[in-house]
């Protein structure tokens, strides 16, 4: 599969934050003739969100947001919310990009493995299952959150650190979706929720005959 939408070559790139984009990810190359990125992606998000460059500078002012070391929120609790939202909304492109914001973080491999299964893992100590928590009602749950977990999570974080944590797992919600919606990078895989084929010779009245019994 290929991205739903254009992307933009680097001849066509005629903005200040596109090209510095291009430059920074893919150095000279015409990132959609020689597509590729230091992370093993083809980058298409990328060249497909440089369509509207003010939308590609808001996204980028986004990642600075979360790194910024003005941040409150200690980094690994973020990148677990991260990385929880990705797996939550079935997005192969931001849990796995999110794993190996984990990894070079020095998580261990059994809780970045565990991420998936959190509720039954031991390896989480109760903050960081605090945290897990909190991001399963923010993504599954639309943000309805139990006040039992709110509670619980303002045991560990301050408020500030609560909304930081908020909005960046909930921006990544956002692109979750926006990936797969789009069939960007590793998210351009056929939909596994597909009718599975009848055996040969079972029709359509063996089936209701089966309900029957």
């Amino acid at each position: 599969m290929a991205p739903r939408l254009r992307q933009v070559t680097r001849a066509e790139a005629d903005t200040d934050v596109v090209r510095k984009t291009y430059d920074l990810l893919f150095g000279d190359r015409d990132p959609v003739a020689e597509p590729g990125t230091t992370t093993g992606t083809r980058g298409d998000w990328w060249t497909v969100f440089a369509l509207v460059p003010d939308c590609l500078d808001h996204c980028n002012r986004g990642f600075a947001f979360y790194r910024n070391p003005r941040r409150k929120l200690d980094p690994v609790l973020r990148e677990l919310a991260q990385t929880r939202a990705g797996w939550a909304k079935a997005s192969q492109f931001v849990f796995s990009q999110h794993c190996k914001s984990l990894r070079g973080l020095g998580v261990a491999e059994d809780k970045i493995g565990a991420v998936p299964h959190w509720q039954v893992a031991t390896c989480f100590d109760a903050r960081e299952r605090a945290v897990l928590g909190y991001a399963d009602c923010l993504v599954l749950q639309a943000g309805r959150t139990p006040d039992a977990v709110f509670d619980t999570l303002k045991t560990f974080l301050s408020d500030e650190e609560i909304l930081e944590l908020t909005y960046i797992t909930c921006l990544y919600d956002m692109h979750a979706v926006m990936t797969k919606a789009l069939s960007l990078e590793w998210d351009d895989r056929p939909d596994p929720i597909v009718e599975v084929a009848s055996p040969e010779g079972f029709s359509a009245r063996d089936f209701l005959d089966v309900g029957r019994r």
